[in-house]
């Protein structure tokens, strides 16, 4: 690279217009208590968006931006690099020349770094700058990526992180075991697909034939690799369970465990539940990527969730209430805490006290104090609830209500002036009333308290790359539930499956809701006992939209499936 005086970042931004002169204040002091760098903070506080930085290195070292958008790698190329370079110094092969390998890199300032490269690659190097969002993207799309992935040996890649009183001590695969057999490979090889592929779950699973080992992407199950001999079986979950610091000799009865990986500078934690089957053991692991998470989260709002307008404006209301309680409801895996998320970063404005009790946290949220459980300490919800109370709250979120004392505790403290942000599992928001009054909650306090019940599902994005318009006939409608008179003059779509959704036809989640609010009547209703159907005629009178109708005007929009809708939400 060419030696000439470089200027200065933040300069650069400033000229292009893309920082506002009064946020470099800000840029500065963070400069000097953190290791970030300038173009770090200016993107992580929002001043800045990574294509912008990107652009500003390229004219501060002098080398050409390159835009990654829709860039696949050539599998030609990447046959002739040894298979973990790519992965090692973060770089995309763009183009072989004659003269030189022109790679795209988003951190042109590691110059001893880049000579390590040119050295290991043994050719020389032409290099482009990109975003560091663009690089990790282009480096996960794509089979011939995915299959270069499976050929890496992880072990400098993945460090087991050890939480101990005095910090965090990093375990490399080798200070565990001895054992250097595939096992180890296998298990960290499948953990860095499943994080490459958008996984929520890892399922190991053994049957008649063989060990299967599936992914959650999207809600879904899909198959990882074709099953693999039984006998892997009993070393595979021996090895979890080292990991999550488990008794290896107990096989008869469940395990619940959790670790951390160190990846590519990120730490991310993993949640294991071993259970006895017939066949031996198997497993599911559930990925908290915290640091993913809080990049899909930077300026979370419920639009982004997918909630309808309509829902918005009657959710925003309840949420600025100054107290009551706020129920989120749905299964597992409904996003009910992302929403309770999104709900307390736009009403935090750093006048009240916010308080959350979580199991476990999954994201830290600015100027909130968060408590993750911890029932082997003898931190239960419950217990942490009343402690919470004595430190003066103004708002409180619990991350689940899950026993009849932290449901009695959550109904008095919106009773005494706190607005409380809870959720329970139950299928709609008149399954939820009949939930407390089982718990033993008096049925006045509970209405009284309760400003609205909100319950959720999610429903997989039609994927905008290969969606094809398709027609379907009345009866085929009628048959799947749908009034043919509600679609009619709609496009309704189908995807065939790419490289960018997985050869799944779908990418990314929407929320869909239904949204009661209590109001006298339907109050005097409930205290009433009345049934579930006259329940459901005054929701309705009442502006209810229930979660059919939601999921269907996603499918009028186009954004989702009629197989879809038929998967999440009953036809009533």
């Amino acid at each position: 690279m060419q030696s000439y005086k470089r200027r200065n970042i933040g300069t650069i931004l400033i000229e292009r217009g893309s920082l506002d002169p009064e946020k470099l204040p800000v840029v500065l002091e963070q400069l000097a208590t953190t290791k970030h760098r300038f173009g770090e903070i200016c993107v992580r506080e929002g001043f800045v968006d990574c294509e912008q930085v990107a652009m500003a290195l390229s004219e501060q070292f002098n080398l050409q931006y390159v835009d990654l958008k829709d860039f696949r790698m050539d599998e030609d190329i990447l046959n002739t690099l040894p298979p973990e370079a790519i992965y090692r110094f973060r770089f995309v092969p763009l183009e072989m020349r004659s003269d030189a390998l022109v790679v795209a890199i988003s951190d042109p300032s590691d110059v001893i770094k880049l000579d390590e490269l040119e050295l290991l690659i043994d050719r020389p190097l032409q290099f482009m700058i990109a975003s560091d969002a663009a690089v990790s993207g282009a480096l996960k799309a794509g089979e011939g990526a995915r299959r270069m992935l499976r050929e890496v040996s992880e072990d400098f890649m993945l460090q087991l992180v050890k939480e101990t009183d005095r910090g965090e001590e990093v375990l490399s695969a080798e200070t565990i075991t001895d054992d250097t057999s595939p096992i180890i490979k296998l298990v960290n090889t499948t953990l860095l697909d499943a994080l490459n592929r958008r996984a929520s779950d890892i399922h190991i699973e053994s049957g008649h034939d063989g060990l299967v080992i599936k992914y959650r992407i999207d809600g879904v199950l899909y198959m990882a690799n074709e099953p693999i001999d039984l006998h892997f079986q009993a070393p595979i979950i021996s090895r979890l369970k080292v990991m999550s610091e488990l008794d290896i000799s107990e096989r008869r009865i469940p395990q619940d465990g959790r670790f951390k990986i160190r990846f590519a500078a990120k730490s991310i934690d993993f949640r294991v539940s071993i259970m006895p089957s017939s066949f031996g053991e198997d497993a599911v692991i559930r990925i908290l990527d915290k640091e993913s998470i809080a990049n899909d989260m930077k300026g979370l709002s419920l639009e982004n969730l997918g909630v309808s307008e309509r829902e918005i404006k009657r959710l925003r209301k309840k949420i600025r209430e100054p107290y009551g309680m706020v129920l989120v409801t749905g299964p597992t895996g409904s996003g009910k805490t992302t929403t309770l998320y999104a709900a307390l970063t736009e009403i935090q404005t750093g006048e009240d006290k916010i308080i959350t009790i979580e199991d476990p946290v999954e994201y830290m949220l600015r100027g909130v104090l968060q408590i993750p459980v911890n029932e082997k300490k003898g931190l239960t919800f419950a217990k942490g609830l009343r402690s919470i109370l004595r430190h003066d709250p103004d708002k409180i979120m619990i991350g689940e209500i899950r026993d009849s004392e932290t449901a009695q505790i959550a109904v008095q403290s919106a009773l005494t002036g706190h607005l409380v942000f809870t959720t329970v599992h139950a299928n709609n928001v008149f399954d939820v009333i009949g939930r407390f009054i089982h718990m033993g909650i008096d049925p006045y306090n509970f209405v009284s308290s309760l400003n609205c019940v909100m319950a959720q599902r999610l429903v997989r994005r039609v994927c905008r790359k290969c969606r094809q318009p398709v027609q379907y006939s009345d009866d085929f409608l009628r048959e799947s539930g749908v009034d043919p008179d509600v679609v009619r003059g709609a496009t309704l779509y189908e995807a065939k499956g790419c490289d960018e959704c997985n050869n799944t036809g779908y990418r990314g989640r929407s929320a869909i809701v239904e949204l009661l609010e209590l109001n006298d009547h339907l109050r005097d209703l409930i205290i009433g006992k009345v049934t579930a159907t006259q329940l459901k005629l005054a929701a309705r009178e009442a502006g209810v939209v229930f979660l059919r109708d939601s999921a269907v005007e996603k499918l009028i929009a186009g954004d989702t499936t009629l197989k879809e809708i038929n998967r999440v939400t009953f036809v009533e």
